[in-house]
This record gives structure tokens, C-alpha cells and sequence, in this order.
């Protein structure tokens, strides 16, 4: 056998010369920016003059690749914590570049580690797999592990003179359970959870999420990136061409986004004064959330959470969409609704009244983003400008170009007529 080597590639004489990729483990830890920095510092222009993201980072699997080791790497919402909700419940879920498996301890505590065995590595669930033993036990040679993650049996090495048990737990990952949603730091580096969501704590409060009861469920595969998803949900200015249902229940040129400390961006819109929710005929067939003020009894707020949880909070429900980019093209969202259990406990309750509105209003969405990521195939699509009402994009992109050029997040206000917040102490002046 005969090698040489040459751009990048071993070429093997083996029954003839094949070619076979060079693998550097370290590859992905040490890859360089694969976007123009000169392109990305045009997105970080005074809103008005700035432009959108390189095309490349819509369209490229090396961005995807690099978005999972310095975007996806912080902390990741993993889902609503009612997924896990009894002592010995299990699931495994992808985070990031891992999986992780999260698991309520015996006494309740949520736990998370990384979905390997430390024996050969096998995984210990699969991906969306669920489990409610009182054990953890790996399906290819049975090591058996105890809810806390310390190795209790190792197969194979009972009589094995110097092994040590304590030596082999699993891997843990720092998790957290916020207002019933799970975030896990897959790198073990994205630092204070509380700096992560900031400001939002105080918007998210009196909402009670962790009370509410998830009552409708539904997964969608959007061929669209994860990024054109989030910016769409951060502008109403496409609203009044593709959702007449909506602009029926809610003015598309009402509320304002909000800049506030943490690590996402959001907004609000009003209700016209005859709906009470967002439906398709405005009426709720549930109850309002019981803490919410009268302002908040009169909007709906959307808030994306970096990197992939959408949070819309509306007077009676809560809608989270979790973002799992699969490639450049290719999105799954979990789409889920979550009511107060007052209002679930109802006889005949039915949530259709906010999963059929949205569900028709999401489908609208996802074909104006799939037609967005086949029309940025164009030879000679470049980036464009954004209107007055597109601000919230403005946030987003901004965002985004920072975390590309590693900057901290902008703290520059946008116009005043723009960056109003007339919601009352949406930002958390209120104990």
C-alpha cells in the first residue's frame, strides 16, 4: 500500500489510487469563520443603511457546521420540562453537536449528561427515545448506570484487579429548568444562565409557564434555514400580504420590538378590541392567565431565545416553537401549546381554538421561508435592505454578525419611533 498526500486528501494505492478525506478530529474546534467579515460588518450598519446576512449563511453547510460549535454550544432549550415529569423519566435529544440525556433523578431533580457510555460510547437512548426504569442501562453491553449518572454495574470487570467504578459516571452537563422549559450547556462554556436570559425573567414572570399544561403538540420539516425562520418571526411587515386570518385579530402594524439585556429579541402586538386571543375568530375557549395586567391581557408577545426557542405569550395560552436545524435547508420545529390547567380542566376543553389559527397561520409562514431559501439560490441574489417596520430583523442580524465577529451584543438604541415601548414596563420595572 502506497500514500501521498494532496489538497486536503489521502490518496490511498490500495487496488488503485482512492481518494479519502483527512480526518482532524480538532477540525470543527479550530475552523475559521466561513463568511466574508467585510459582508458582515455591512449587517452592522445604523439600521436603515445595513444589509442582510451573507447569502452564505443561508445556503452553506460549513456555516450550519460552525453555527453548532460557537452558536448552538451555549445554552440550548432542549424542550418543555412536562416531558419529563416523574421520577425515573428519561429522554435523549439532540443538543447541539451531542445528545443529551435528560433524566429526573429519584427525587425529582433534573439531570443531564451526555448520551455515551463510558465503556465503548454507545448511546444509552436513542435520539427521541424515552425510558422510565429506576436504572440507566446501555443496550450494547450492559453497563448499568443509577439516576445520579455513577456507574453501578460494570459488565465484564467485576474481578478486574485496579478498575474503579467512581472513575466511569457519566459525563454530567449544567441544566436548567426555566418557568417549565429545559436549557442544557452542551460545551460546559456558555457561563450565567441568568445573564443568558436577562431582562426577560421579568417579561416572562407573570406569565406562570411553568404551570401551564402543553395541550396540543405539532412537528413541522421546513426547507428553509433555521435563520430565515427566525427572522420571520420577528417581523409583521409580510403579515398584512400572507395572513388576512391574522390581520383580522391583531393590527400588523401595531406594538413595537424591545431591546433589553440577554441574550435574545423580541416584540408585542396588540389585539383588536374585539378579540380576546389570537383565533381564527378571536373569541378564547380558555381562561386568562390568572397575573397578567390589563396591558398584558391586551397583547401578545414574541421573543426569540437564542439559539432556537420561539416563545409567543398570549393572554391565554403559550405557543414555543423549538428550532433543530437539521442541514442549511432543512428545519424540524416542534410547535406546542401550553394552557392554564383551570382552563384544561374544563369540561369539553378544546385547545383547537389556538392550534387551528396557528397551525393555519404557521403553514403560511413556512411557505414564504421556503420560497425565501430557493429564491437566495439565485446567481445573482445579494443581500438587501431592510424596510422601517423590519426592525426586529435588524435585532436578529445584528445579533447574528456579532456572533460571527465574536462582538458582544450591540447596545445601541434604534430610532425612538421605532424602538418604542408603549407595553407598560414590558421590560420589568414591575415586582
Amino acid at each position: 500500500m502506497f500514500a501521498d498526500v494532496a489538497d486536503g486528501f489521502v490518496l490511498v494505492a490500495l487496488r488503485g489510487w482512492q481518494v479519502v478525506p483527512i480526518i482532524d478530529c480538532m477540525f470543527n474546534q479550530s475552523m475559521d469563520l466561513p463568511l466574508d467579515p467585510a459582508e458582515l460588518k455591512r449587517c452592522l450598519l445604523p439600521f436603515g443603511t445595513s444589509r442582510m446576512l451573507p447569502k452564505a449563511a443561508y445556503l452553506d453547510e460549513s456555516v450550519l457546521a460552525w453555527e453548532r460549535i460557537h452558536v448552538f454550544d451555549s445554552w440550548i432549550c432542549l424542550g418543555r420540562s412536562s416531558s419529563l415529569p416523574a421520577p425515573a423519566s428519561k429522554r435523549a435529544v439532540v443538543a447541539g453537536e451531542v445528545s443529551a440525556l435528560l433524566v429526573r433523578d429519584g427525587e425529582g431533580v433534573l439531570r443531564a449528561f451526555e448520551n455515551a457510555c463510558r465503556h465503548r460510547g454507545h448511546e444509552l437512548l436513542p435520539c427521541g427515545g424515552e425510558s422510565t426504569k429506576r436504572t440507566i442501562v446501555c443496550p450494547y453491553h450492559a453497563w448499568t448506570y443509577d439516576l445520579d449518572g455513577s456507574l453501578r454495574v460494570a459488565r465484564g470487570f467485576r474481578d478486574v484487579d485496579g478498575f474503579d467504578r467512581s472513575e466511569f459516571g457519566l459525563a454530567e452537563l449544567d441544566v436548567r429548568e426555566w418557568h417549565g422549559w429545559v436549557f442544557v450547556d452542551p460545551s460546559g462554556q456558555a457561563g450565567d444562565f441568568a445573564e443568558h436570559i436577562g431582562e426577560l425573567e421579568a417579561i416572562i414572570g407573570r406569565y406562570d409557564a411553568e404551570r401551564l399544561v402543553t395541550s396540543g403538540t405539532h412537528e413541522y420539516d421546513v426547507r428553509a434555514n433555521w435563520k430565515v425562520i427566525v427572522e420571520n418571526y420577528q417581523e409583521c411587515f409580510h403579515c398584512a400580504m400572507i395572513h388576512p386570518e391574522l390581520c383580522r385579530v391583531s393590527p400588523p402594524e401595531s406594538g413595537a420590538n424591545i431591546e433589553r439585556a440577554g441574550d435574545w429579541v423580541g416584540g408585542w402586538m396588540d389585539l383588536r378590541g374585539d378579540a380576546a386571543t389570537m383565533s381564527l375568530d378571536g373569541r378564547s375557549d380558555g381562561k386568562v392567565i390568572a397575573r397578567l395586567d390589563e396591558v398584558e391581557q391586551r397583547t401578545v408577545m414574541y421573543v426569540a431565545v437564542m439559539p432556537n426557542l420561539l416563545i409567543s405569550l398570549h393572554p391565554d395560552y403559550i405557543m414555543t416553537h423549538l428550532l433543530t436545524p437539521i442541514s442549511s435547508g432543512v428545519t424540524r420545529i416542534s410547535c406546542s401549546w401550553a394552557f392554564p390547567p383551570e382552563a384544561v380542566a374544563q369540561p369539553g376543553f378544546d385547545p383547537s381554538y389556538a392550534v387551528d389559527f396557528w397551525d393555519l397561520t404557521n403553514r403560511q409562514d413556512w411557505a414564504a421561508c421556503e420560497s425565501v431559501q430557493r429564491g437566495m439560490h439565485a446567481p445573482h441574489y445579494v443581500p438587501g435592505p431592510l424596510a422601517r417596520e423590519e426592525d426586529g430583523v435588524y435585532q436578529f442580524v445584528t445579533l447574528m454578525a456579532r456572533n460571527y465577529l465574536g462582538l458582544d451584543k450591540p447596545t445601541a438604541d434604534l430610532d425612538s419611533s421605532a424602538n418604542r415601548d408603549q407595553r407598560q414596563d414590558v421590560s420589568g420595572g414591575r415586582e
